[in-house]
């Protein structure tokens, strides 16, 4: 069993940067792939980075790549994700998700789910 709580999100103006980040708690954390998926009003979720649980495979959607960083910090039980060069079509709520697996990342295959970060880039 593993809990996950998101910070960090807010308004930024569009070319501006936040930093998302997940703490964890229970169960084997470092044991977990980690990603981190959003969801725009009226949109499917939809896949924006992972890293696997010894921080050697990392994956992005074309979206974000070059401008999002995936990492993170298995003392602090801690995942984050640094955007920068945001884009208004970046605005969705933001979800941390865990799977012991870490093979696929879709939606339908994660272990575990935050309650997700809004995160808002006015045009």
């Amino acid at each position: 069993q593993v809990q996950l709580v998101e910070s960090g999100g807010g308004l930024v103006q569009a070319g501006g940067s936040l930093r998302l980040s997940c703490a964890a708690s229970g169960g084997t954390y470092s044991n977990y792939a980690m990603g981190w998926f959003r969801q725009a009003p009226g949109k499917e979720r939809e896949f924006v980075a992972a890293i696997t649980w010894n921080g050697g495979r990392i994956y992005y959607a074309s979206s974000v790549k070059d401008r999002f960083t995936i990492s993170r910090d298995n003392a602090k039980n801690t995942v984050y994700l640094q955007m920068n060069s945001l884009k208004p079509e970046d605005t969705a709520v933001y979800y941390c998700a865990a799977d012991r697996i870490g093979n696929n990342w879709v939606p339908e295959v994660m272990d575990y789910w935050g309650k997700g970060a809004l995160v808002t880039v006015p045009s």
